[in-house]
């Protein structure tokens, strides 16, 4: 149970932060920020693997880290949101001409 409350904590501040410094289109809303934190924890759990600091791919990290993650896990999200095509722009071929 204090894993969980700490967990929640913990993904609020590192998505707070991680929020401040990515400014822009995020993900809005308390449970957002609380998934960017925790994500961003992991994602900087990985660049520490990937560094060489790290012993496992998918291991939470350190705030410091977290708060980078979580910045690169706004970055990606941005990426993808608008990398997508709108359905605006989508042709139907079966409308009359």
């Amino acid at each position: 149970m204090f894993a969980l409350v700490g967990w929640l904590i913990y993904g609020l501040v590192v998505g707070t932060i991680s929020k401040a410094l990515h400014r822009g289109e995020d993900p809005r809303g308390f449970w957002a920020t609380v998934g960017i934190g925790v994500a961003g924890s992991y994602v900087g759990g990985l660049i520490k693997y990937l560094i060489g600091w790290g012993e496992q791919a998918f291991e939470p990290s350190g705030i410091l880290m977290g708060i980078v993650g979580g910045v690169v896990f706004c970055w990606l999200y941005r990426k993808y949101k608008t990398s997508r095509v709108p359905a605006a722009q989508i042709v139907d071929d079966r409308s009359p001409r």
